[in-house]
């Protein structure tokens, strides 16, 4: 039986929260940004518990019958959990407002980090519309998939950034529902794919600093999630 050691009602809502997980992992398939077994989601379901994406499975071909459920100490409760899972519960720590979590592989915004490793943030100041959904993108550094060193490099960034690129692996956005969290991995991919555009076509260039001031008092308005 599905998550056979929890209630009714918890059943219920584990298969609609799971079920929505679904649906994000199949818009993640269709914009290219996850491949076989690629990719986990994960979302907080109570004080304690996580539904997560199985290991092995392919993102886009999943059941509501393969989640796996954690509690944050790592503990698996149900299932068969991705092997990035320290990853997420790392967010879910150092982040009380995180309640969802997507790890994907977007292919601009990885070929930006393999290209460019020595930049800190994709270049924001020159894409005004990545300042205003989410400030800044930083690139965070390269770790052995699935290990600790995922977490650990991931601290020097939270909670204070909610989209981030993994270099060389691929891209993480957290938020306060699924939504949030789905849109800050479309802003990612789509703004990664007009700054390749606009540097194969001539170069980059920069907003002058007064307007990348006045967007970032516009952002800091707007608050901290993504849009």
């Amino acid at each position: 039986m599905f998550f056979s050691s929890q209630g009714y009602s918890k059943i219920e809502t584990y298969r609609q929260i799971s079920e929505e997980i679904i649906a994000i992992a199949q818009r993640l398939h269709r914009k290219n940004m996850l491949a076989a077994a690629d990719g986990n989601i994960s979302c907080r379901v109570d004080k304690d518990g996580v539904l997560i994406t199985p290991s092995g499975k392919a993102k886009a071909c999943m059941h509501p019958e393969d989640m796996a459920l954690i509690n944050l100490d790592g503990r698996i409760l149900e299932g068969k959990p991705s092997s990035e899972k320290l990853m997420h519960l790392e967010i879910y720590r150092q982040c009380p407002e995180a309640k969802a979590v997507i790890h994907a592989h977007p292919p601009t915004a990885i070929a930006w980090s393999i290209a460019q490793p020595d930049f800190a943030f994709l270049p924001s100041h020159a894409l005004s519309e990545v300042i205003l959904s989410c400030g800044d993108i930083p690139f965070v550094p390269y770790a052995r998939p699935g290990t600790q060193a995922m977490g650990d490099n991931l601290r020097n960034f939270l909670p204070q950034y909610r989209a981030l690129i993994l270099s060389r692996h691929g891209a993480l956005t957290w938020g306060e529902s699924l939504e949030e969290a789905w849109k800050g991995m479309e802003r990612i991919e789509h703004s990664a794919e007009i700054l390749w555009k606009a540097h194969t076509l001539g170069g980059l260039t920069f907003l002058p600093d007064e307007e990348i001031a006045a967007l970032r008092a516009i952002r800091q308005r707007i608050g901290d999630q993504l849009l």
